[in-house]
This record gives C-alpha cells, structure tokens and sequence, in this order.
C-alpha cells in the first residue's frame, strides 16, 4: 500500500478529530507507522495487519488524548509496539515519554523506532511494571488496552508523583472496575474520546488519582 493513501487516511482523521498537527509531525507518525508495518511482521508487535486499519486504530486511536494529556514526565505502561507513547512522544517533544513494557521484542523495536525517528525525549524500560524503580516520579501514568483498573493502579503505585495522573484509556466504561478502586485512589473524570474511523465503537479516557483527602480535610488547590 502507498504511503500517500496511508497519508490521505491519516491527515483526513486528524482533521476530522481538530487535530491541527504540522507536515513535519504527519511526515513522523508515517514513518513510525511504516516501522510497525515493518517489524511487525516478524516480531507479532500487533494483531492489526492492514496498514489503513492500523492508522486509525493505532494512530489517530492514540492521538484522541492529545487535547487531555497533562504533565511534563509521562509513562506509558505496557506500551506494547510503541501506542499510544511513540505518537504522543512524536507530537510532544518537549515532554518526556518513557516506554515500559516487560516483552524484550517489542523493546528491541522501541530501541530501534526511538533511534531511526530521532525522539531525544523517549526513554525505553525492558521490564515489568512491578520492578522498574525510575530514578524521579512520574506527572502522568497512562495505559492502552493494559489491565483491569485496579491492576494498573496497584501495579503502577510507586510511579506516580505527588498530584500525579493515572489516564486509563478504555473503550466501554467499565463500570464495576470503577466502582471498587484500591484504597488511596479516586476517579476524576470519564471522557468520551473521538476516533475518526470508529464512531461506531466506544473510547473513554479514565482520569485518577491518589485520594488525598483520605482520613483528612481537603487541602486545596487544583488537580
């Protein structure tokens, strides 16, 4: 398949999402996407095969947060082939982007994608969630398609700075899972996420935090 129909695919879902992205950010995302078509085949990165589902199922699917991400240090955990912390990485090079996951095939492809795309602000961990010890805490923890809530909020406990985020990105809202969250923790917000290509499917972004008015009076100031 041509890179100007996967092209034409992308730039028309960024424009039906109001994703204003520059040439330069497009021309970046196509070529991570062409490594994942690559590597793919021999390393099982993804269960999507077709390059035009992997567009709008992979890359606008992870650039729906783009108007919800918060913070400067950020951890995709579980991060697979790269989504949705490579494309984030791509449009937000002044963040940091850290890339966790414990499949030492798909860290060999990150190690390979961070050093062809140039992407100074990404740093990849080849372990699992549980072990990784960062030297700083992270502002914003965030997931795809990793684990039950209560898994990547206990499994990602000692990650998160004071007044950090857990972003869960879901597609139903899996009411039962919110509704008994581990102690410390509370639910923020659920926002309906917009994917050109999936209106018939649902996305949400899970917001949450540590409870910090567990056992004491509120002590101000916005989260």
């Amino acid at each position: 398949m041509s890179n100007e129909v996967l092209r034409q695919r992308l730039v028309a879902g960024l424009q039906t999402m109001e994703l204003g992205l520059s040439d330069e950010v497009v021309e970046r995302l196509l070529a991570y996407l062409a490594m994942l078509i690559k590597w793919n085949r021999a390393y099982n990165l993804t269960a999507v095969r077709d390059p035009l589902e992997m567009v709008t199922k992979h890359l606008l699917d992870s650039l729906s947060v783009v108007p919800h991400l918060q913070g400067r240090r950020i951890i995709d955990v579980g991060t697979g082939g790269g989504l949705p912390g490579i494309p984030l990485a791509i449009v937000f090079p002044e963040r940091d982007v850290t890339l966790l996951d414990s499949n030492g095939k798909k860290t060999r492809f990150l190690l390979q994608a961070r050093a062809e795309l140039g992407l100074e602000n990404v740093t990849v961990i080849h372990a699992r969630v549980e072990d990784f010890q960062p030297d700083r805490l992270f502002d914003c923890v965030i997931t795809r398609a990793f684990a039950s809530v209560a898994d990547i909020l206990t499994g990602s406990r000692h990650l998160l700075a004071d007044g950090g985020l857990v972003l869960a990105m879901k597609g139903v809202v899996p009411e039962e899972e919110l509704a008994t969250l581990p102690e410390g923790y509370r639910l923020l917000e659920v926002i309906p996420l917009r994917v050109a290509g999936l209106e018939q499917e649902q996305r949400h972004l899970i917001f949450m935090g540590r409870d910090e008015n567990s056992g004491s009076e509120q002590a101000g100031g916005e989260g």
